[in-house]
C-alpha cells in the first residue's frame, strides 16, 4: 500500500478505501463510496444532458398524408435531441427552412437538402425550427411539413 501524501489510498488485494485523517485511519468499503458518488452524480447531473430521439412520423417516418403537426403536439422538444427523418431515398427529401419558407412551402436550393432517407437532424438551438419535403408538390399540396419549438 502506498503511504506517500495522497488522502485516499486504495488497497486493491482488500477492495477497500483508506481514507487517513490525522492520526486516526478509517475504513470504508469501496461499493459504499461508489454508491455515494453514483447518488451524487444522478442528483447534480441537470435533466436535459439527456437527449431524445425522435423518429418524425414514428413507424409512418417522412411521407405525404401524415399531419405532422398533430404528431408533434404531444412532444416536448429540447436542445440536444434529434428527428430522425425516415423515406425511401430518392421519394422525399427534407429541407430546413425559416418561417416564411415554411408557410409557402418556398423550396431552398438542392444542395441544401438532406436527402440519404435516413436524415439525422440534431436540434441546437431553442425557438421554432420548421422543415419542409422539397420534391412536387409535396409541401403545397401534401402538408408534409413539420413546425416545432425547441425548449432550452
Amino acid at each position: 500500500m502506498l503511504q506517500a501524501r495522497f488522502t485516499f489510498t486504495y488497497c486493491f488485494m482488500k477492495s477497500q478505501l483508506y481514507i487517513h485523517k490525522s492520526q486516526t485511519i478509517s475504513l470504508i468499503s469501496f461499493s459504499r463510496i461508489f454508491i455515494i458518488l453514483a447518488i451524487l452524480n444522478a442528483a447534480l447531473l441537470p435533466t436535459s444532458v439527456i437527449a431524445t430521439e425522435y423518429v418524425v412520423g414514428d413507424d409512418s417516418g417522412w411521407t405525404i398524408g401524415l399531419n405532422y403537426q398533430t404528431w408533434a403536439s404531444n412532444k416536448d422538444f429540447k436542445v440536444g435531441d434529434k428527428l430522425v427523418f425516415n423515406y425511401p431515398k430518392g421519394i422525399h427529401n427534407v429541407f430546413i427552412v425559416n418561417g416564411s419558407s415554411y408557410a409557402n412551402c418556398i423550396i431552398p436550393p438542392p444542395s441544401k437538402a438532406h436527402t440519404s432517407g435516413h436524415d439525422i437532424v440534431s436540434l441546437m438551438a431553442p425557438g421554432d425550427s420548421w422543415f419542409i419535403c422539397g420534391v412536387g408538390n409535396h409541401c403545397a399540396f401534401y402538408n408534409q411539413k413539420l413546425a416545432i419549438n425547441v425548449k432550452a
